[in-house]
């Protein structure tokens, strides 16, 4: 091996360039579930020629890890899209179930305007509810932004900040009740559209988010090919996952799995 580069960088270009797959022709049938507003009036697609876009990824105090690196993954390679993670401070920043750690590039007060925000949920969403510091930024972010979304319970956040009155919007299962409080209507689906919001609901459906995002801000090509790039092709052992097709039981046990495991 000695003299050999072999790092995934290399074997990726390498691929590229020769064609790799495109002898391959596979038929594959699949449907994503969203719900989407179209009479809200919601931003066009980006052209073709736009500048870099940037998008603010916010982290606080026991957040959801996939909430925010499932977007990441798939709009951090997008072409002329820049993603960096924020902070009321910059630094390492702890997971709800504090074992992980990310770090935030930048902090709020350094971070004026950005294309698209994103907001996750978490352990730690009702002491962000309830931080003016954030509010204020996330109401700053947002008047100027192309996009503002939120996965998880971040859509509860959102609505701290009043950005969801009136509008149809998602969450996670478990918290939809709350929605109401911020004046929102609960929409089912694995994100809703309405105008510039974005909502997603529980965890993974961030990543669908983003790729509906990557269409936006590029073109579904652009989309369709990372869909295969993080090869998101979910095929779960179980039919569980939504409250409705899991059950009372499961949802009990999931709920006390999430809440045994925040710090």
């Amino acid at each position: 091996m000695a003299g050999v580069n072999r790092s995934r960088r290399t074997v990726l270009q390498a691929a590229a360039a020769s064609g790799l797959g495109a002898g391959m022709v596979t038929s594959v049938g699949a449907s994503t579930a969203r719900a989407v507003a179209p009479e809200a009036g919601g931003p066009a697609s980006h052209r073709a020629d736009a500048g870099p876009l940037r998008v603010a990824v916010l982290l606080y105090d026991r957040f959801t890890a996939l909430d925010a690196v499932g977007p990441y993954e798939v709009l951090c390679r997008v072409p002329r899209v820049t993603v960096t993670t924020v902070a009321e401070k910059a630094g390492l920043i702890r997971t709800d179930t504090g074992e992980l750690a990310l770090e935030a590039e930048r902090s709020l007060d350094s971070v004026d305007r950005a294309d698209v925000l994103l907001v996750p949920g978490g352990g730690g969403t009702k002491e962000t509810m309830e931080n003016t510091v954030v509010l204020d930024w996330i109401r700053h972010i947002h008047r100027r932004s192309v996009w503002t979304t939120s996965v998880c319970t971040g859509s509860l956040i959102l609505g701290a900040a009043g950005l969801l009155r009136g509008l149809p919007a998602t969450t996670f299962w478990g918290s939809r009740s709350y929605l109401a409080e911020a004046g929102a209507e609960y929409t089912p689906g694995r994100f809703v559209e309405a105008g510039k919001i974005i909502t997603a609901a529980g965890v993974s459906a961030g990543i669908d988010m983003g790729l509906h995002l990557a269409a936006r801000l590029s073109d579904e090509k652009v989309a369709q090919a990372m869909q295969l790039a993080v090869e998101y092709d979910p095929d779960p052992p179980f039919d569980t996952g939504s409250p409705e097709k899991a059950g009372p039981e499961l949802q009990q046990l999931a709920l006390r799995l999430l809440a045994d495991a925040e710090r």
